[in-house]
């Protein structure tokens, strides 16, 4: 499943950035191109502003990961229950990588949306 996740990232990423060149490339007048570029940048913008938030959110959650694993370690002498807790701490760990992962290929497939859109602003 989590490599079917990457792969369903990919390809809306891919599809959004496919549905944009071909907009910008179909749009003969300049004046309609440069609008359609210009609304795709500010939604571009607003997904980077939110996956930046994202990489924030991640960076609390490693710190609170790492905060766990030192309250765990006395904690594991002699109480029961700590196989439970050692598989959440490793779950969410992984949870959190992945998120890292699709958040780095978001930002790679917007900034190829951005050039896109740029390029046909400046293009006439």
């Amino acid at each position: 499943m989590v490599f079917l996740s990457f792969v369903y990232r990919f390809l809306t990423n891919f599809a959004f950035m496919a549905l944009v060149y071909f907009s910008l490339n179909f749009m003969e007048k300049y004046q309609n191109r440069a609008i359609l570029a210009i609304l795709v940048l500010v939604y571009s913008g607003m997904r980077a502003a939110s996956t930046l938030r994202a990489f924030y959110f991640f960076q609390k959650i490693e710190k609170l990961e790492a905060e766990t694993k030192r309250l765990q370690a006395p904690i594991n002498d002699g109480s029961g229950g700590t196989n439970s807790r050692k598989q959440i701490v490793v779950d969410v760990g992984r949870l959190r990588r992945d998120g890292e992962l699709k958040s780095y290929m978001d930002l790679f497939f917007l900034a190829l949306i951005v050039l896109l859109c740029v390029a046909n602003i400046m293009r006439q």
